[in-house]
């Protein structure tokens, strides 16, 4: 199976990067993904990056990408040599990392065609980062591409954008989403149905509302918020709650994580685990893994944090769309009563502002603010108008 199949409801991306697979006329050195969250923004740049490694490109544009040569299963499996994916848990993308990706693209490809850098976290590039990247966008090596994903163009520093080819992503349909999900995971039709309406086409998003009852049973509370809050009382456990979520989450995943990170670290440096106290310079390395992955469950926190946000915005969303009589499919089509009741209770007016108020919270959340203030101003916001 093609690898492009993993882009739902994109084909007029698809086209385009299929045509610069196989086309050397078409091809670009400098690649820019953008789209909304779900819309496959790192997966279109990883199934890009299969493309010009497959064995049938350059060539027919219908067979490139074939998802059956060993390239592009190594690059689709995240093993290819020639293929680096860069994330980031921090809140930019330090100059050090940026320094060592120019290194690194300026080596001539060691197994594929090209050398191919990923960078998921553009949007995370700041002047001393970006700086460091431009003259390797500008005049990269002959076999290298470089291929940068952010939300949307405006993410990105505009020296940065100007150097690169746009692709813009769209939220897919939520059909094509819920095909996805019954025939790569069989999942049955009416819950992938609902998981790709409740998902709003975030694929990965769907697929777990599909298959963790948790994660459904998580949200039903979340998307029940605004009938419960009658008072600020309400607002203020409703804010602590939803810290407390995140944060057991957060711990939760990251508590093994960190294990393995230690372990990794102290095999690497030749240490013994065992031991009650180690070297000064192992100790050194020890505090700057402990501050990076403190690092990490902030992120993943504020992460958790924002995906509720998300969730509950939709109920206002939908109250909206029932207050003003819009023939729009709803995102919590399966809870009509709470829909409608809260459209009863608020004008459209009030809805719309209570939006506002969901997204000026994860505008702050981004801006670093402290999670619970934040969020008891956004509860308080969204109290009932009185009478």
């Amino acid at each position: 199976m093609s690898v492009f199949a993993q882009l739902v409801g994109q084909q007029r991306v698809v086209d385009t990067l299929r045509r610069a697979a196989s086309d050397p006329a078409a091809m670009t050195h400098a690649w820019l993904f953008t789209g909304p969250p779900g819309s496959g923004r790192s997966v279109a740049a990883r199934t890009f990056a299969a493309a010009l490694q497959c064995e049938r490109a350059p060539g027919d544009p219908r067979a490139v990408g074939c998802g059956e040569c060993q390239p592009c299963r190594l690059v689709m499996g995240g093993s290819h040599p020639d293929v680096r994916t860069v994330d980031t848990d921090q809140t930019f993308i330090k100059v050090d990392e940026a320094r060592a990706l120019v290194l690194e693209a300026q080596a001539r490809p060691s197994l594929g065609r090209w050398r191919v850098v990923i960078v998921e976290d553009a949007d995370r590039l700041n002047d001393f980062s970006a700086n460091t990247l431009l003259k390797s966008l500008e005049e990269p090596t002959a076999r290298t591409v470089w291929m940068l994903c952010a939300p949307s163009i405006e993410d990105v520093l505009i020296t940065i954008r100007s150097r690169c080819r746009h692709v813009r992503l769209g939220t897919p349909p939520t059909r094509a989403v819920a095909d996805l999900l019954i025939e790569r995971d069989g999942i049955d039709p009416a819950m992938a149905h609902y998981a790709a309406r409740a998902g709003q086409s975030h694929i990965g998003i769907a697929r777990r509302l599909a298959v963790d009852e948790h994660a459904r049973a998580r949200r039903r509370e979340i998307t029940s918020i605004p009938t419960g809050l009658t008072s600020l009382g309400d607002a203020l456990r409703a804010a602590q709650d939803l810290v407390d979520e995140a944060g057991e989450g957060a711990k939760a995943t990251s508590a093994d994580h960190a294990e393995e990170q230690k372990r990794e670290l102290l095999e690497q440096l030749g240490a013994d685990a065992s031991a009650r106290t180690q070297p000064p310079s192992v100790r050194a390395h020890l505090r700057r893994l402990e501050d990076r992955l403190k690092a990490e469950a902030k992120r993943q926190q504020h992460d958790s944090i924002d995906a509720a946000l998300t969730d509950l915005a939709s109920v206002y969303r939908d109250a909206l769309l029932v207050a003003t009589g819009s023939g729009v499919d709803l995102v919590n089509a399966s809870e009509p009563e709470q829909i409608e009741g809260l459209a009863r209770s608020f004008s459209p007016e009030q809805l719309l502002g209570a939006l506002e108020t969901i997204g000026e919270a994860r505008q702050r959340l981004i801006a670093n603010g402290a999670p619970l203030l934040v969020l008891e101003a956004m509860m308080i916001g969204l109290l009932p108008p009185r009478g």
